[in-house]
C-alpha cells in the first residue's frame, strides 16, 4: 500500500522513485521494499515533505488513493 501510493504520486509528479530516493539519502531501491517492511514515520514523512503531499495521502489505503 505504501509503495504502491508512493509510486502513484511520483507517476503523477514525473519524479523517478530513484530520484527521490537519491535526494532523501535513502538506500537505492528502500521504497520498492516498503509494502513488506513499514519503514520509521520519518523517512514516510520525508518522502511526503518531498512530495508536498501530507502524509495521509501516502498511508491511504487503496480503494481511497486511487481517487
Amino acid at each position: 500500500m505504501l509503495y504502491d501510493n508512493v509510486k502513484r504520486l511520483c507517476k503523477k509528479k514525473g519524479i523517478p522513485i530513484s530520484k527521490v530516493e537519491n535526494d532523501l539519502g535513502f538506500p537505492r531501491s528502500s521504497i520498492c521494499k516498503w509494502n513488506e517492511n513499514e519503514p520509521g514515520i520519518r523517512k514516510v514523512q520525508k518522502v511526503a515533505d518531498y512530495l508536498q503531499v501530507p502524509i495521509e495521502k501516502l498511508l491511504e489505503e487503496p480503494n481511497l488513493a486511487a481517487q
